[in-house]
């Protein structure tokens, strides 16, 4: 599982066109569930994207896509974690 920071680096007037293409991008790894939770920061200064990965290398190739990425929009870090602990509705995300 990792954690992926955006930090924008851009002013937010550059943000804003390319956000419909960004989402295209979250929706199309949401819907083969490697994405599984997403949203801006506040204040606005990026966003946070849950991944259920296999590799640092697939969210490397994943963020590739990423309209924010091809913009140099955004810098990106990426945290790995192991879900040690969960909410019961999230059982299935724990490794024992």
């Amino acid at each position: 599982m990792f954690i992926i920071d955006l930090t924008y680096i851009k002013e937010l007037t550059e943000v804003e066109k390319f956000i419909p293409e960004h989402r295209k991008f979250l929706e199309k790894y949401y819907a083969n569930g490697q994405f599984l939770m997403s949203g801006r920061k506040e204040p606005r200064t990026g966003g946070i994207i849950i991944a259920n990965c296999a590799s640092r290398a697939e969210v490397e190739t994943l963020i590739q896509e990423d309209p924010f990425h091809r913009e140099a929009i955004a810098h990106y870090t990426m945290s790995e974690f192991i879900p040690s602990m969960t909410a019961d509705f999230l059982q299935n995300l724990k490794v024992s």
